[in-house]
C-alpha cells in the first residue's frame, strides 16, 4: 500500500489478484466452449505441470462448429507453442493464465 500510495487495495486494479481463480480444467473449457468431461479426458500430467496435447487442439480447430471458438483455440495454441515451447507436443498450463 505504500509504494502504490493508496489507502486501501482496491479490487479489479492491475496490482489486486482475483480471489477466486479459475482451474486449468475451468480455462480451457472456456477457451474452447467444450464441455467438461471433452476436457477433462485431454489433460495429461506432465513433468511438474498439467498440459493438453496439442493434437487435440488441432483436431478441435479442424472440427469446431463455432468460428469464434476455432479462431481462440488456434491463437492459444500458437501462442503457447511459441511462447511456452518447454512441453514439446503440449500445451502448458502457464499459458491458460496469460491467454485466459
Amino acid at each position: 500500500m505504500t509504494l502504490l500510495r493508496c489507502s486501501k487495495i482496491q479490487v479489479d486494479k492491475a496490482y489486486s489478484r482475483a480471489v477466486n481463480v479459475l482451474t486449468f480444467l475451468k480455462k480451457l473449457m472456456n477457451i474452447t466452449g467444450m464441455s467438461e468431461q471433452w476436457v477433462a479426458v485431454r489433460i495429461k500430467q506432465k513433468e511438474d505441470g498439467k498440459c493438453i496435447p496439442w493434437k487435440n487442439l488441432k483436431d478441435l480447430i479442424l472440427a469446431h462448429l463455432d468460428t469464434k471458438k476455432k479462431v481462440d483455440v488456434f491463437a492459444f495454441s500458437v501462442y503457447s507453442l511459441v511462447v511456452f515451447p518447454k512441453a514439446l507436443g503440449h500445451v502448458d498450463e502457464a499459458v491458460t493464465d496469460l491467454f485466459d
